[in-house]
């Protein structure tokens, strides 16, 4: 399916129960991407914009998807010319210092494309990944990206020590981070105006072993295959006082730099399920009749 395809069709199984290859749910997915992307873009956006906005949020997921489906079938100079950087240098600093690099972002864009790409010029890449079920659609998506030259790291039992030891072995370990996974560890923190829970892992583990840790993102260039990795500077971590208040105040400096980097693409943030706590309130019905 070509890309120009796969986003039409993914704009009109969104729309509604009008049409016939709907996917159950996809308007509550509607009614909380216009949530996440109000967040954004302020409480005065209007109905009819806002509308536009989860449509192409909803094209954009669908690139994401068209786009990582054929990279199995892509060359490594494919690859590689797909993908661009801004702030690479921090990535070399990271791994020069030789503790191992967190690369620790949202769901935007094309990461999967970025991860490949590091693989295949060379980069050793962990990348933790939340369990799915039933357990065979996780066991299809972990050999996808293993086909790809990443290591798959499922959430769980076992997760934190083998994130130490990909660390140890000065690894990139990615690690979406702009929701908390069931059973994963949370710290609160103001996110868009608001008070949710981020995952503490980031933070905790570049606390432990001394890794370098990277807030960062991808995002779709204007071109088909086209990609762009922004790397941020290392997020200061300072021990001042008890681990807990530092992974609270380490993460809350990485929800910020999240804010950033999502202001910069809205519509690329993937993020289609509840994130805040007002978010499962009854307040999300009717949100695209407010004005």
């Amino acid at each position: 399916m070509s890309r120009a395809i796969a986003e039409a069709a993914a704009v009109m199984v969104s729309r509604g129960p009008s049409f016939p290859g709907r996917v159950a749910g996809m308007s509550k997915r509607r009614q909380m991407v216009g949530r996440h992307l109000r967040r954004v873009y302020g409480p005065g956006i209007g109905r009819w914009h806002l509308t536009r906005l989860v449509d192409e949020a909803f094209a954009s997921y669908a690139r994401y998807w068209a786009e990582s489906l054929r990279l199995p079938s892509l060359s490594p100079d494919q690859i590689r010319a797909g993908m661009s950087y801004e702030g690479f240098e921090h990535i070399e600093t990271g791994l020069a210092a030789g503790r191992g690099t967190i690369l620790a972002l949202p769901h935007l864009g094309g990461w999967e494309w970025a991860g490949t790409e590091l693989a295949v010029t060379g980069h050793p890449i962990s990348v933790v990944v939340e369990r799915l079920e039933p357990p065979e659609v996780f066991e299809w998506f972990q050999s996808f990206r293993e086909r790809l030259g990443m290591s798959v790291i499922p959430t769980g039992p076992g997760a934190a020590a083998r994130c130490s030891q990909a660390l140890a072995s000065n690894h990139l370990l990615c690690l979406l981070s702009d929701r908390v996974v069931a059973g994963a560890a949370g710290v609160e923190v103001d996110f868009f105006g608001e008070r949710t829970r981020l995952p503490a892992g980031p933070v905790t583990l570049a606390l432990r072993t001394g890794a370098t840790l990277l807030p960062c993102a991808v995002y779709f260039g204007r071109g088909s295959n086209e990609h762009v990795g922004s790397i941020r500077p290392p997020l200061a971590l300072p021990r001042a006082g008890r681990l807990r208040d530092d992974v609270q105040a380490g993460t809350q400096a990485l929800a910020i730099e999240f804010e950033g980097l999502i202001r910069r693409a809205p519509t690329q943030w993937h993020l289609m399920q509840p994130n805040w706590p007002s978010d499962v309130q009854p307040q999300v019905r009717g949100l695209f009749g407010r004005q």
